[in-house]
């Protein structure tokens, strides 16, 4: 029986299998099999600084920019983001948690019957449409048209599927998802291909985050949750795994965290809060052996790292955090870091090449 990993080999594991060489927009993608979404632009979207870090040559607002030519879709997965069509099959048809009253369906239909109509249609054409459906609490204050949140349900509920974005809005046209085959061997296969999704992405993974991951994907497989969570009890004969440091870790079978040709990445990277190395705050304290927190949401005087600061990748280490703006076309980066400032030789120059690099990347791209 081989060895178990050391922590510094599942650490150069994590890193070298999720840091790839850049590849193509369309072949990074399909490695990761699903990029997270968020609206906030600090200083870009988090799906642009997840590619970013991936792709060659890529600008901010590539993957909306060319979002109908890439045949890939946006939903909900272990949270919502874009994935490749043949994950979106996995997914559907999927079963509402909490059916929709008969006032709701009713109100579903009207906007299914306008969409179909029009073809595609932006929220905006939507609310001017359906004014008298009212308006609803937004979910960070104020308020909004109730038939915009209704869009986004029946888009959840597999009505639609968002054709394009416009200046990052959603434009939507009606969807039909396949029957599946509802027998238990087939459910089982769909469960086990999700799980394996989440394994390819986030591993090495400690046994709590798998088990935490799976709970997520209620968000987007609701329906296959007694399939799922028997996919993690079932783990240990189907993922790789090691008891490192008295905790269970899992990694897709075929791959060998101890192998010597995980090295480290050259030069320095500034992570996305929601970048697959760093998105496990357990797995980062393990490897990493500090608490990185998203402080977005935390009130200003109570911060510590910033609004939206970025972990700072240098070499193997996570040195600290970045917070980048840009100001008249121009990057300003303010830096912290757990103990001093890295004093090896490079640094500074990686750095450098690292901040040059986001600001090409923040720069208007080409129309599509």
């Amino acid at each position: 029986m081989a060895r178990p990993p050391t922590l510094d080999e599942l650490r150069r594991h994590a890193i070298a299998r999720s840091l790839f060489r850049p590849v193509t927009l369309p072949a990074a993608i399909r490695r990761l099999g699903f990029v997270q979404a968020d609206p906030m632009r600090a200083p870009a979207r988090a799906q642009d600084l997840i590619l970013f870090q991936r792709v060659r040559d890529y600008r901010a607002g590539d993957l909306e920019r060319r979002y109908e030519r890439l045949g890939i879709e946006e939903d909900a997965f272990v949270n919502y983001g874009f994935m490749p069509r043949q994950t979106l099959a996995l997914l559907h048809p999927r079963t509402p948690r909490r059916p929709w009253d008969a006032a709701t369906l009713a109100q579903a239909r009207e906007v299914l019957a306008f969409v179909q109509a029009r073809g595609a249609v932006h929220p905006r054409d939507v609310g001017e449409a359906f004014a008298h459906h009212g308006r609803v609490a937004g979910y960070w204050g104020g308020e909004l048209n109730a038939s915009t949140r209704l869009l986004e349900r029946m888009h959840h509920h597999g009505w639609l599927r968002v054709r394009r974005r416009e200046a990052g809005t959603r434009v939507y046209e009606a969807m039909q998802h396949d029957e599946q085959d509802d027998s238990p061997a087939a459910r089982k296969a769909r469960a086990e291909a999700l799980v394996d999704t989440i394994v390819a992405l986030y591993a090495p993974l400690p046994a709590p985050s798998l088990g935490y991951l799976v709970t997520l994907l209620r968000y987007g497989a609701n329906h296959l949750s007694s399939e799922t969570r028997a996919v993690v009890k079932a783990a240990r004969e189907r993922y790789g795994h090691a008891v490192v440091d008295g905790t269970t870790w899992f990694w897709p079978a075929d791959e060998n965290p101890a192998s010597r040709r995980h090295q480290p990445v050259d030069g320095v990277r500034l992570l996305a809060p929601f970048d697959p190395v760093v998105w496990d705050r357990r797995r980062f304290e393990m490897l990493w052996g500090w608490a990185y927190r998203f402080e977005a949401y935390v009130p200003a005087p109570k911060r510590t790292m910033g609004h939206y600061a970025l972990p700072v990748l240098w070499g193997e280490q996570m040195v600290g955090w970045a917070n980048l703006r840009m100001e008249r076309g121009r990057l300003q980066h303010a830096l912290g870091f757990v103990a001093a400032r890295p004093r090896e030789a490079g640094f500074e120059r990686a750095l450098e090449e690292e901040l040059a690099g986001f600001e090409a990347f923040l720069q208007p791209g080409p129309a599509a």
